[in-house]
């Protein structure tokens, strides 16, 4: 993407110049896509049922492997599944199987586990 595409400013702060730029991009950069927006609702405000459901799982999949700091690599790694797999579940694109769902769920979960003794460690 060109700087053409966004507004992008700079800031001198306490003598060392920094960037602001949009956070999509940001993200972007990071390797990072922004989570999907759910579909456009119908005239009486319902959502398609298939569609808004991928986007529901993408959203709960990228909130809980971030807050884990996971990248990608890394949950697909533990999970046994490929990066492949789990980038076109996160752009909620593609509707994922129950034995994938499953490999995911349990690896978030031992991730979120392993998290808490560590933090209950070093509460110690």
């Amino acid at each position: 993407m060109s700087t053409d595409a966004f507004s992008v400013q700079t800031v001198t702060f306490t003598g060392e110049r920094y960037v602001i730029l949009p956070e999509a991009e940001y993200l972007r950069l990071l390797g990072e896509l922004p989570e999907p927006e759910l579909p456009a609702p119908d005239a009486k405000g319902r959502y398609p049922a298939a569609e808004a459901a991928r986007v529901i799982l993408a959203r709960k999949l990228i909130r809980a492997r971030r807050a884990l700091g996971w990248s990608q690599a890394e949950l697909a790694r533990r999970a046994g599944v490929r990066v492949e797999t789990l980038n076109r579940l996160e752009h909620g694109k593609h509707s994922p199987n129950v034995a994938t769902v499953d490999k995911l769920s349990r690896a978030l979960r031992a991730g979120e586990a392993k998290r808490a003794v560590e933090k209950a460690r070093r509460r110690r």
